[in-house]
């Protein structure tokens, strides 16, 4: 029983499959996941997810790449919908210096925000971060983010990184990311993580391991990221299912 804890059923490539997508998923042991809404119309499609399926959760919050477009009315209709029983953090929210939508101090702002909103709310954040990595660390330490604590969504840090975040009290979630073969720091983090911070995903339809790298990702792909982190610690398959749902029910205060 495998918990997949960051995809995105509710974006248009998985329009024409999405329940033979959940059906392969559980043939595959992923019989739950986390359906990570990012703006307007993806948060209306987790939630709806989340209605219908007793094993989808919904994780809603406003993407850095939309920081520009974050205002008043977003941020009271967000607050709305965090309150629903199946809305288990707010994300996936960070900053993003990639593609760079909208200036750092817009990011930021935005980001600041929503880590309060969780904080009144008492609940976890996932976060996105991307060339990104020190000015997200810094606020979220500047923010308290340990009062409520959180995950760091695909994370692609070094040791070091790791360190730090988890003094912070963040999870380290490990992706598809981990079974490419140049991906050394993400294979040492997933060997070094410790148990009770350790949680795994798909980020779906993006970052599918191998061996479907390039293809759609699925969340029942999510198997093959236990399979190499088993690996990579020396631990079983189930161990590492059962620790990594364990972790996510605890997290998302789900039973």
């Amino acid at each position: 029983m495998i918990f997949d804890t960051h995809t995105h059923l509710n974006v248009a490539q998985f329009e024409e499959d999405l329940p033979e997508t959940i059906a392969r998923a559980r043939e595959l042991g992923v019989t739950e996941m986390a359906v990570v809404g990012f703006d307007t119309a993806t948060i209306e499609k987790s939630l709806a997810l989340s209605e219908e399926y007793p094993d989808i959760y919904s994780i809603i919050g406003w993407h850095p790449t939309e920081a520009g477009s974050y205002s008043k009315e977003i941020e009271r209709d967000l607050q709305s919908k965090l309150i629903l029983p199946k809305v288990v953090a707010l994300g996936e929210i960070g900053l993003d210096y990639y593609w760079m939508e909208d200036p750092k101090e817009v990011q930021a702002a935005v980001f600041r925000r929503q880590i309060a909103i969780a904080r009144e709310m008492k609940l976890p954040i996932s976060v996105h971060t991307r060339d990104a990595i020190e000015d997200t660390y810094r606020i979220l330490k500047e923010e308290k983010i340990h009062q409520v604590g959180g995950i760091m969504h695909s994370f692609s840090g070094d040791l070091e990184w790791m360190a730090r975040f988890l003094d912070l009290g963040m999870h380290i979630s490990i992706s598809g990311v981990v079974t490419f073969k140049k991906a050394v720091e993400v294979q040492e983090v997933a060997g070094a993580v410790p148990e009770d911070k350790l949680l795994i995903e798909t980020d779906a339809p993006y970052l599918a391991p191998v061996p479907y790298r390039g293809k759609r990702n699925e969340p029942g792909y999510t198997r093959y990221v236990a399979e190499r982190v088993a690996e990579l610690r020396g631990e079983s398959l189930e161990r590492v299912a059962q620790v990594t749902r364990q972790n996510a029910h605890q997290l998302f205060r789900i039973g």
